[in-house]
């Protein structure tokens, strides 16, 4: 974004469990306030689902206070979702908002999603029969095996991939072989942004927040996770490809089967919560755009308040 710009959209971004839900409703309803109506754009990657609430932390109809919240709850337990697919429907609705005068603010944490959408990309095409080959092979291999054989071909892009999560280290295999470049060249990192953008980041000390992950987790679970997922199954979330890879349902889904006692299965979402939000900084922490803000700050609300009014009034020369 040019210094001299003002934004046409407001992104959150950060880790999980750092407050971003709450944050993009307090701004919207500072921000209307001021005359300024803004609505909030979900870039969660499993908020998108139906029925999947308790686990990922899901912002209650009844505490959106009347903001507006798109792309929650657009699919079903069922169907497969991809960056490139998230990218062209949160760039219909952030169009369709501009042209109503309304302010969008996109919400979340899932990385690639985010960058596919406020950079400046176009994703690689797709070969159905590459693909088609690499899905038997992680059926018969595992995805240990073929996170593996991603590591052999592009090291950078595998260690960006959690090993269990078969699914995209296919779509990592099959850019690799299709293009015969890195996957990591082709991830949106050029930080040019497709709109003007103000990206705010909240975290903070890390021991404050691997201690509020695993206490998020342990809520989750007493808040109903295991009847959340055994009411998802007849939905379909076993044979979905996206869905019950999510960190949390996969783990209530063996515990459900047996495969691991319910101890076990927090334990190991605690763990991989506390990864993956490793990653999520790793992978932020490489925008140079982004505002970074402490969310343990008494301040908080205020001292982001004052960048957004500022970046707002801001015009353009």
């Amino acid at each position: 974004m040019s210094k001299s710009a003002a934004p046409e959209l407001l992104c959150i971004v950060g880790p999980t469990g750092t407050g971003k839900s709450n944050l993009a409703i307090n701004i919207a309803l500072e921000l209307s306030k001021q005359g300024i109506k803004a609505e909030i754009v979900n870039a969660d990657s499993m908020q998108f689902y139906k029925g999947m609430d308790i686990g990922t932390a899901k912002i209650p109809v009844s505490e959106r206070v009347g903001i507006t919240h798109h792309l929650l709850d657009w699919l079903e337990i069922e169907e497969e979702n991809t960056a490139a697919r998230y990218q062209l429907e949160a760039r219909k609705v952030i169009a369709q908002l501009i042209d109503d005068g309304v302010l969008p603010i996109v919400v979340g944490g899932s990385m690639l999603y985010i960058a596919a959408l406020i950079n400046t990309f176009e994703f690689p095409g797709r070969d159905e029969a590459l693909r088609t080959q690499l899905e038997q092979d992680l059926i018969d291999l595992g995805p240990i095996a073929m996170h593996k054989r991603l590591e052999l071909l592009d090291e950078v892009a595998a260690s960006r991939i959690e090993p269990q999560n078969g699914r995209r280290t296919v779509r990592a295999l099959e850019i690799v072989m299709i293009t015969g470049e890195p996957f990591a060249a082709s991830l949106p990192e050029q930080f040019e942004s497709f709109l003007p953008v103000l990206e705010i980041g909240l975290n903070s000390a890390r021991e404050h927040l691997v201690e509020r992950l695993a206490t998020r987790v342990r809520g989750m679970w007493s808040a109903g996770l295991v009847d959340e997922v055994r009411g998802l199954i007849d939905e379909g979330i076993r044979d979905s490809k996206t869905a019950s890879q999510a960190i949390g349902y996969a783990q209530a889904l063996a515990s459900i089967d047996g495969r691991i006692s319910e101890e076990e299965a927090i334990e190991e979402t605690i763990l991989l919560t506390q990864r993956y939000s490793r990653r999520q900084m790793s992978w932020f922490r490489r925008d140079p755009r982004i505002n970074w803000f402490d969310y343990q700050s008494p301040t908080l609300q205020s001292d982001v308040m004052k960048l957004v009014f500022s970046s707002l009034q801001r015009e353009a020369k």
